[in-house]
Order: structure tokens, then C-alpha cells, then sequence
């Protein structure tokens, strides 16, 4: 029977490449996210090896929709990619929106919560279970205006690795994967409140940022290792950015 990955986010960018990229290598994909249309397009797009589910991570009901839809679909669940997150806004912490902080709270942490907590037994069963978090080089480093997003990276990053030592011996692995600097088509226009202009400005004059299949490939690479190999963390920037403060932008 072909082997379940859950992949959250998956309407657009990282999660959407994801999405693609697991149904590539042979696995029934679940793409879960809010946009249902968005979410048809890309199943019809793969086929017969991905099914949608309308998902809003910062809810419970709706994971535990999810779940029973992927325990409807009889096969084993082995991967789960929490890759549903973002962040909002800019502002210094004394100015900062308390409604703003909030929501990225829900969605990075509490979203990763919720998914971890309604599939970790269905990937116990498998006997061979993976996940994968998506998380952000803001999870160890902070910067000005970044206080909010950095704030919930760092309680996403501390989940992950509590939930590690938790279920050591257990047949899951743990995965974490912090991107830096990703070019995709909504990350920062979110963060801006749909400036595109402002959006634009965080990537120029770099030539060369990573993009959502990058990130998409090392999720599948560290997915499909053998089971007894764990990356736990995997950090990953292009070669234009050294640091979170260290970026070469061409003139």
C-alpha cells in the first residue's frame, strides 16, 4: 500500500514544491492548507497521488478533520511535513502589534502542535515515521523588527527539539530544516501586508536567493534517508548571506 506524507502550507511556495516533489518519489501526498482552490489546481496537477484537505492549522477542529480524511485513506502515514508558518510585519518590540504576534505564535507553534499531536500516532504505526519541520534561521538568531517572528521560531525550534528526546525509541525521527533567505511568491508581500514594493526591497541585489524547490529538495532528501538516519537540524542560506545581518546585494 503506498506510503501517506501530509504535507501543511502545501497551496503555495515551499509547501507546494513539497507537495510535488514527495508525489515524485512515490509517495501518496495529503496537501493541506486553507485555499481550496488553490489546493485543486495542484492536486489535479500531480494526479492521482496527492489528495486535497481544506486545513487551517490554527484550528483545532480542522486538524482533526485532517486527520480522520488521512486515516480514511487506509495507507500507512509515514511523513509529516509542518511547513504551514509566516510571519507579519516589521515593528520593534515597542510598537509592537500584540495581535500580529499572536497569530504568528498560533500558526508557527501551536499549528506545528496541533499536526504533531493529531498524526504522532498514526507515524508511531507506520514503524518507520518522519518529521519534518520547516523552520527559519530566526529560531537561533534575532534581528531589529524581528522580534514577533523570531519569538516563534524560537518556541517552534524548542517544540522540535523537546519532542525529540520525548519519543526517543520510538519509531519516528525528528527533522528540522531553518532556511534563511527564500524568494517566494508570498512570504514577504504577507509579511509587507501586500507591498509589493517592500517585499521586493528584502531581496535586492541579490542575485541568487534560494527559492521553495531548494527547501523543497532538502525536506525530500532528509525525508528519504535510510529510517536509522536522523538530520536533526539542517540550516541552509544562499551563498549570498552569511548571517541574518550579512547579505552581498550586487549594485
Amino acid at each position: 500500500m503506498q506510503k501517506i506524507a501530509v504535507v501543511t502550507g502545501a497551496s503555495s511556495g515551499i509547501g507546494e514544491a513539497t507537495a510535488r516533489r514527495l508525489a515524485a518519489e512515490g509517495f501518496h501526498v495529503v496537501a493541506a492548507a486553507r485555499r481550496a482552490d488553490r489546493l485543486a489546481a495542484l492536486v489535479k496537477d500531480i494526479g492521482p497521488a496527492a489528495t486535497a484537505v481544506e486545513c487551517d492549522v490554527t484550528s483545532d477542529e480542522s486538524v482533526a478533520g485532517l486527520a480522520a480524511e488521512v486515516a480514511g485513506l487506509g495507507g500507512p502515514v509515514t511523513v509529516l511535513v509542518n511547513n504551514a508558518g509566516g510571519a507579519v510585519g516589521l515593528d520593534p518590540v515597542a510598537s509592537a502589534s500584540v495581535a500580529d504576534w499572536q497569530a504568528m505564535y498560533d500558526v508557527n507553534v501551536l499549528g506545528t502542535l496541533r499536526m504533531t499531536k493529531a498524526l504522532l500516532p498514526a507515524l508511531e504505526a507506520s514503524g518507520a515515521g518522519t518529521i519534518v519541520t520547516v523552520g527559519s534561521t530566526a529560531a537561533f538568531v534575532v534581528y531589529e523588527g524581528g522580534g514577533g517572528y523570531a519569538a516563534a521560531k524560537h518556541a517552534q525550534g524548542a517544540l522540535v527539539g523537546t519532542l525529540r528526546l520525548e519519543i526517543v525509541g520510538k519509531p519516528v525521527r525528528v527533522i528540522e530544516i531553518d532556511p534563511g533567505m527564500v524568494r517566494t511568491e508570498e512570504f514577504s508581500l504577507k509579511r509587507f501586508g501586500g507591498d509589493q514594493a517592500a517585499a521586493d526591497k528584502i531581496y535586492e541585489g541579490v542575485a541568487e536567493p534560494l527559492v521553495a524547490d531548494d527547501i523543497a529538495d532538502l525536506i525530500v532528501f532528509a525525508a528519504t534517508r535510510p529510517q536509522h538516519v536522523n538530520i536533526d537540524r539542517l540550516v541552509v542560506r544562499p551563498i549570498a548571506q552569511a548571517a541574518q545581518h550579512k547579505v552581498h546585494r550586487e549594485k
